[in-house]
């Protein structure tokens, strides 16, 4: 199943089955007991949805939010595919680099990312990102995937510049609407093995990244137990994996995206996250 959150023309925030072009609202049948798809998912509600039957809507007639529009946690990964590691020219690391985002900076399909008035130098990162569904703590790599919700496209746009002022990578990472998310979560049922689609970043059509998600250096189940040995996980929670090589910043010459682009994020068996790039007012 894919699902998806947006909101309504007439303005309400709502959540539904994605069935190609066409999303089937659930919201009116079970935003009472769950008002948002996180909420959905920390009730265990998933499988109500399946069968909750509402209003029918093109995507094009809604406005696509964050596929968890309001995560308490948004956990990124730095320097995790073995082909982006090579091109920074860094040895592999021991352990996963961390960096968190705020939601705030986040957006959804089909909304605009905006290159800030501060820097020019706005890079794309296209990842596969893992949605918690069970809440856990130090949990045991061996049943990690049993904890996973679902999985979605992400964004981890970039500052470079501001992202190199210090060690720590947060400057560069949080933005205002810098990333993206979506266009939906799909269930592990529905995506089988996540090492094994193909992921490709398109910048007005040319293909920039393209790899296996199975190049990870830190595997899914990894990711899972490293992060909850630190901090409890809970539902709705967002793992962002890290991004392949092929970013903007490392290519010769530097490829940053500007005013009237679009990228796109592609995972089989998920579907397309696409967005257009517009200059801070």
């Amino acid at each position: 199943m894919k699902i998806a959150s947006y909101v309504l023309p007439d303005g309400t925030k709502s959540y539904g089955r994605l069935e190609g072009d066409t999303i089937v609202d659930a919201g009116t049948a079970l935003r009472a007991q769950y008002p948002d798809l996180r909420a959905l998912i920390a009730g265990d509600a998933i499988k109500d949805l399946a069968a909750a039957e509402g209003q029918t809507s093109a995507v094009s007639d809604v406005t696509m939010l964050p596929t968890v529009p309001n995560p308490d946690k948004i956990i990124c990964i730095g320097l995790n595919y073995l082909g982006h590691i090579k091109e920074t020219g860094r040895d592999r690391p021991e352990y996963p680099s961390i960096f968190t985002r705020y939601p705030s900076s986040v957006v959804g399909h089909g909304e605009a990312l905006v290159r800030p008035k501060a820097s020019h130098h706005f890079d794309f990162e296209g990842e596969l990102a893992v949605v918690i569904g069970t809440a856990g703590r130090h949990i045991a790599k061996d049943n990690a995937l049993d904890h996973v919700a679902g999985y979605t496209c992400f964004n981890d746009g970039s500052i470079r510049d501001f992202q190199r002022h210090t060690t720590q990578f947060w400057g560069g990472k949080n933005f205002w609407r810098s990333g993206s998310m979506g266009p939906c979560l799909v269930t592990p049922d529905e995506l089988g093995d996540p090492t094994k689609p193909r992921m490709v970043t398109r910048l007005n059509g040319e293909v920039m990244q393209d790899t296996s998600v199975g190049d990870l250096a830190f595997g899914i189940p990894d990711l899972i137990s490293y992060v909850s040995t630190i901090i409890d996980l809970a539902p709705g929670d967002i793992i962002a994996t890290g991004t392949p090589s092929g970013v903007g910043n490392f290519r010769d010459p530097k490829v940053f995206m500007k005013p009237g682009d679009v990228i796109e994020v592609e995972i089989d068996g998920i579907g397309t996250l696409s967005n257009p790039i517009t200059d801070e007012t």
